[in-house]
């Protein structure tokens, strides 16, 4: 029995972001139509609390995966990414391991590409004014996407670090050919976007609510426990508040719990899963000011579609290497 080994590069050619985005909201309605199984990912902490190791399976009835993956927030600034792992891919009639690939690379492309869905679906349709606080992975990543979903008119970009908002811009206009301006503080880069992706590592708000303008639309996929956050109680309290999974921001979104807990919101505020918007079973954006908050903490079903679709690809071009892997029944 063989395994296919796809590695990060491979992972960049078969997984363009258009593609992707197609596939992740194919995905989302999927498991809004019961179709899909995506259990809540288990979580277990280093002792010091450094660290996490998180395991997210998910199961349809053509294929399984599961995705082991560490985030680890310290290793921003170094040579690793902050989140690094494997996917599995399984098929469904035997249980056969299909592929292993590289989930650093899947889950900054696939996270991206559901904010450029749920911008496509909840962002005005004029919106182009794009704010992206983060200059890490996923900064880049959802430059990418919401390429893809809104001409964008100017983009504005944040970090603590000014030689970080430096490499950025110059990343942008090298592989992407757009022009970046680096704003000098969040609020500056905030203040008359109509739309806005937070991808940081913060742990206490970078995001305040005074600081928004009607009709934007936000991004929030930094935090992704139930003590992190990147919206302010007052940003919270003002928008629209759709999410990819109910249950998995009951139970681990500080963005969600963290203001729910000073009772800034209440146990209504999430509007509706993204999926439900998809599959027009819930109203989205409202009116040209509300402004609309999609919260993303990731989802295996995410992954599960993602290499799907990357061991297809993979299979056409013939990439990826096969390695001989466990014993095929005798005959």
């Amino acid at each position: 029995m063989e395994l296919l080994v796809i590695n990060a590069a491979e992972v960049r050619q078969l997984l363009p972001m258009a593609a992707c985005m197609d596939a992740m909201e194919s995905a989302l309605k999927q498991l809004g139509r019961g179709e899909a199984q995506n259990p809540l990912r288990s979580a277990n902490w280093l002792a010091d609390n450094r660290g996490i190791l998180l395991a997210m399976p998910a199961l349809t009835e053509e294929a399984m995966a599961i995705k082991v993956i560490t985030v680890m927030p310290g290793n921003h600034g170094s040579p690793y990414d902050s989140h690094m792992g494997a996917v599995i891919l399984f098929d469904s009639q035997y249980g056969r391991p299909l592929a292993l690939m590289d989930a650093t690379e899947i889950t900054a492309i696939r996270t991206a590409a559901v904010s450029g869905v749920a911008t496509r679906a909840l962002a005005r349709e004029d919106a182009g004014d794009l704010a992206i606080l983060g200059t890490g992975v996923q900064a880049r990543s959802h430059l990418q996407a919401m390429l893809e979903a809104r001409p964008l008119r100017r983009v504005q970009v944040w970090s603590r670090g000014e030689a970080h908002r430096a490499a950025y811009v110059q990343w942008a206009s090298d592989e992407l050919d757009v022009e970046v301006e680096s704003a000098g503080s969040a609020e500056y880069a905030v203040k008359g976007a109509d739309l806005i992706c937070t991808t940081t590592a913060a742990t206490e708000p970078v995001l305040r609510g005074v600081w928004l303008s009607p009709g934007a639309h936000i991004n929030a996929v930094g935090a992704s426990t139930a003590t992190t956050r990147e919206l302010d109680s007052q940003a919270m309290a003002m928008v629209s508040h759709f999410v990819d999974r109910r249950e998995s921001a009951l139970d681990e979104s500080g963005d969600y719990l963290i203001p729910l807990n000073e009772g800034a919101i209440g146990d209504d505020h999430i509007r509706a899963e993204l999926g439900e918007v998809l599959l027009g079973r819930a109203p989205g954006r409202s009116s040209d000011d509300e402004i609309t908050l999609f919260n993303s903490l990731g989802l295996a079903v995410e992954d599960l579609a993602s290499a799907q679709l990357i061991y297809r690809e993979a299979q056409r071009r013939g990439q990826g290497t096969n390695v001989e892997f466990g014993e095929s029944a005798e005959e």
